[in-house]
C-alpha cells in the first residue's frame, strides 16, 4: 500500500466513487473488501490507524460463540461458524485452529458441557476444526500443567479459531487496496456533503499528516466507525438518538508458563456470568475478558482497577500459580460497539451481539454491532444497500472466495507466519544493513527489517502503528515496547525522511500511550 499514491486519487474533483467507507476497523474493511469483490469503486477513510480501536483489542478468537449458543442465539452461532471456516481457508497465515479445555468439576458438568459442545460440532458441519471430547483429570493436568487440580473431575476439549486481529485488518486493507480500492489511514471525515434534496452526495476529508482537505463525491456513504457511529449519525442529523452502548472488555497478558502447554483455558461461567479465556498467543498468555458499560467512547480506553482485579482473582481460582499485578506484562482495553438496548435496560447480556444495518433518511448507511468473526458477512450485507440508495443494479458478491494478502499454503515458521508469502521479502530487507537483521527487543523474535517493511509497504505512519499493530509488542509486553521505542523510531525517521523534532514528538506520544498498557502497582 502506498499512501501518497492513494492520496493522489483524491485530486480528481469530478470522480464519483460508488462507495465511501468511514472507518478502518473490521466492519469498515469488510465493507471495502466486499465492494471491490463486486467491481465497485471504493474509498475508505480511517481517522487514525487501521484497527487502532476495538479491532486490535479482541480476545484473538475466531469463534461461533459457545456462550451465544447457551443463550439460544443459534442463528448468530451458525453464521459465525460458517464465517470462521471461510476465514481460516482464505487466510491460513493469520488464522489457526486452537484447542480449548473446559475444566469440569462433576459428572453433571461433564454431561452438560459435552452435550452443548457436541451441538456446536454438529452446527459447524464440514467446517468443523475437530470433534469435542471428554478427557480424564490426568490428561487435563498433563496438557495444562498450570491448572489447579483441586476438585477437578476432568476436562472437555473443543476447537475454535485463533487469529492476529490487527494483522488481519492490515491484510484485508492490503487485499482491497490491491484490488483497486483507495485505502487511507490518518484521514478524518470532517463533514457529510448533501444535495438540495437532503441526500448525501459525498464527504469532506482532512489528511491529518499533511493537513490538506479533499472534497469526495460518492453514490453511497457507509458509517462503519464502531463505537463512534453516533458521532457520524449526529453529523448527519443533529440530535439523532444514540444507537451505540459502549461495553468495555479488558485483557491481561501474562507469561505462558502460568498455564503451560498449547491448549487454551475456557471458564464457561464466572461470578458475573461471563466467560473467561486464557489463550496462548504469540508466546504469551492473554487472559480476559470483562463486560463493563461505559458512557462515552474513547480511542484509547483504559482498564479500570476493578476489572484488573476481577480478571486476576478469577484466573487465580483456576491456576496453581496465582497471578498478581506484578506479573502482568500488559493490559489492554477495547470497547464493543453494542446496539443500545431499550430504555430502562442496562445489562449487557440484554444487548444483542448481532450486527445491524441502518439506512438514514439522507441515504447514510450505518453498520453497528457484530463481531470480528463475521466481518465479511457484515460487509456483504452492508453493500447490499447500494441498490436501495442508488437505484443501480448491484453485481454479485465474491468476497467469500477472496484469498487475503500474504496467502500461502507454505506457512513460514515462527513469528514469520503472519507475513505469509511476504516473509521472504522482509528477510531480504534484513540483508540491506546489519542493523536491519538485529532484534527489536532481546526477548522477542521480531527484527528491525519488519520496521522498514511496515513503513515501506504497510502504511505505518507513527511509532505506535509499528510497535502496537505491526509487530504487536505493545500489547505483549508494554515495557519491552517502551525499551525498544528509541531505536525503532530512528529507523522509521530514516526511512520516512523525518527530523529530530518528529522523533521527539513520536517518542513523547508513544510514551503517553504505552504507559496506559502498564499496571501501576
Amino acid at each position: 500500500m502506498n499512501r501518497e499514491e492513494n492520496l493522489s486519487q483524491l485530486q480528481d474533483k469530478d470522480k464519483v466513487w460508488d462507495i465511501v467507507v468511514i472507518g478502518g476497523g473490521s466492519s469498515g474493511l469488510g465493507v471495502a473488501l466486499d465492494a471491490v469483490s463486486r467491481g465497485l469503486s471504493v474509498a475508505l477513510f480511517e481517522r487514525a490507524d487501521f484497527a487502532k480501536g476495538t479491532s486490535s483489542r479482541s480476545t484473538k478468537l475466531l469463534h461461533g460463540g459457545v456462550r451465544y449458543l447457551a443463550q439460544g442465539d443459534v442463528f448468530l452461532v451458525l453464521e459465525a461458524l460458517r464465517e470462521r471456516g471461510r476465514l481460516i481457508n482464505n487466510a491460513p497465515h493469520l488464522t489457526q485452529s486452537q484447542p480449548f479445555i473446559i475444566p469440569v468439576f462433576s459428572q453433571l458438568e461433564r454431561i452438560k458441557y459435552s452435550t452443548g459442545l457436541k451441538l456446536y460440532d454438529y452446527m459447524a458441519a464440514n467446517l468443523s476444526l475437530g470433534p469435542s471430547r471428554y478427557i480424564s483429570k490426568e490428561e487435563t493436568i498433563r496438557r495444562m500443567p498450570g491448572l489447579d487440580p483441586k476438585k477437578l473431575f476432568g476436562g472437555i476439549v473443543y476447537y475454535d479459531g485463533q487469529f492476529d486481529d490487527a494483522r488481519l485488518a492490515l491484510a484485508i486493507a492490503q487485499t482491497a487496496d490491491h484490488a483497486g480500492a483507495c485505502i487511507l489511514n490518518y484521514t478524518k471525515v470532517t463533514s457529510l456533503e448533501k444535495g438540495e434534496n437532503g441526500k448525501i452526495q459525498g464527504v469532506k476529508v482532512r489528511d491529518a499528516i499533511a493537513g490538506k482537505t479533499y472534497a469526495i463525491n460518492a453514490k453511497m456513504v457507509v458509517n462503519a466507525t464502531g463505537v463512534f457511529a453516533d458521532k457520524i449519525l449526529e453529523m448527519d442529523k443533529p440530535g439523532a438518538p444514540k444507537t451505540i452502548q459502549p461495553s468495555q472488555g479488558i485483557h491481561l497478558v501474562l507469561d505462558l508458563d502460568f498455564l503451560g502447554g498449547k491448549d487454551a483455558l475456557m471458564i464457561p461461567k464466572t461470578r458475573d456470568g461471563r466467560v473467561l479465556f486464557a489463550v496462548p498467543w504469540h508466546g504469551k498468555l492473554v487472559v480476559g475478558t470483562t463486560d463493563t458499560l461505559r458512557q462515552k467512547p474513547k480511542l484509547e480506553p483504559e482498564a479500570l482497577k476493578r476489572e484488573i482485579d476481577f480478571v486476576l482473582e478469577t484466573a487465580a481460582g483456576y491456576l496453581t500459580r496465582k497471578p498478581s499485578r506484578e506479573d502482568v506484562k500488559a493490559v489492554f482495553a477495547g470497547l464493543r460497539p453494542l446496539a443500545r438496548p431499550k430504555e430502562g435496560s442496562t445489562k449487557t447480556k440484554e444487548i444483542s451481539r448481532s450486527h445491524k444495518v441502518i439506512l438514514s433518511e439522507s441515504g447514510l448507511v450505518s453498520i453497528t454491532g457484530g463481531k470480528w468473526t463475521t466481518f465479511r458477512k457484515m460487509g456483504e450485507e452492508t453493500v447490499e444497500y447500494f441498490s436501495k440508495v442508488t437505484g443501480e443494479i448491484l453485481p454479485e458478491s465474491h468476497s467469500k472466495e477472496i484469498l487475503l494478502h500474504g496467502y500461502t499454503k507454505d506457512i513460514p515458521e515462527g513469528h514469520w507466519a503472519v507475513y505469509g508469502s511476504n516473509a521472504s521479502k522482509i528477510q531480504e530487507i534484513a540483508l540491506e544493513k546489519p542493523l536491519y537483521a538485529e532484534k527489536i527487543h532481546v526477548n522477542f523474535p521480531n527484527i528491525m527489517a519488519e520496521v522498514v517493511w511496515a513503513v515501506r509497504n504497510e502504511m505505518a505512519m507513527k511509532l505506535e502503528d509499528v510497535l502496537s499493530r505491526r509487530v504487536r509488542l505493545l500489547i505483549l509486553d508494554a515495557q519491552a515496547a517502551l525499551d525498544s521505542a528509541e531505536l525503532v523510531v530512528q529507523i522509521m525517521a530514516a526511512e520516512m525522511g523525518k527530523d529530530a523534532e518528529w522523533i521527539a514528538a513520536e517518542l513523547e506520544d508513544f510514551s503517553k500511550t504505552a504507559h496506559k498498557y502498564l499496571i501501576n502497582n
